[in-house]
Formats: C-alpha cells, structure tokens, sequence
C-alpha cells in the first residue's frame, strides 16, 4: 500500500464516520452518560497526547527539559496564571535547563 492509498482510505474512513455522526439521533447523545463520556474522553486524550510528546522520543521513554517545564507549567496553571506567562516560564525552563547542559 503506498502513502496516498493509505490517505485516502483514511479520508473516505473519516468521512463514513462523520456520516454515521449524522444519523445517530440526537437523543442518544444528548442523554446524561454519553455526554459524561465524551467529557472525560477529552480530557483523558489531552492528557495522554501531553504525556506522549513530554516523555517520547520514537520509542523510547526520555525524561529531559520537557519534563520539568511541563511541571512548571502545570504549576502555574494550577495558580491560575494568565496563559501567555505558562508559556513564557515553560520556555524559559526547558532553554535553561537545556543551556546548562542538563537533557537535550
């Protein structure tokens, strides 16, 4: 299979699946649970896309400046500051560590 069957057996899978979004009725998924689920399904794979691209290298787990200006991060989001400082400190972290030698 070559990469642009791949892609377009990808598109006309997403397509199908949005199709099927379309007709499910609207009772289903408006009931208390499902919503509930698609809630916590979000967060659960935001949590493990920022897990995998904080600790991933290829195959390989790898602890280095990502993972304690993730840390800072969370800090900071956790005191509730203003997004672009989050971003801004996390930077500063990761460059620093990563200017002293510490991971790459």
């Amino acid at each position: 299979m070559t990469m642009w069957t791949a892609v377009l057996v990808a598109s006309i899978i997403c397509v199908a699946l949005k199709t099927v979004g379309y007709l499910i009725p609207p009772k289903w998924v408006e009931a208390p649970r499902p919503m509930r689920i698609a809630d916590l399904l979000t967060v659960a794979l935001l949590a493990a896309l920022v897990a995998v691209q904080t600790l991933g290298a290829g195959q390989a787990v790898v602890v280095d400046a990502r993972v304690p200006a993730v840390l800072v991060a969370a800090g900071l989001l956790l005191l509730r500051a203003p997004f672009l400082v989050v971003v801004v400190a996390a930077a500063l972290v990761a460059a620093l560590l990563r200017l002293w030698g510490w991971a790459y």
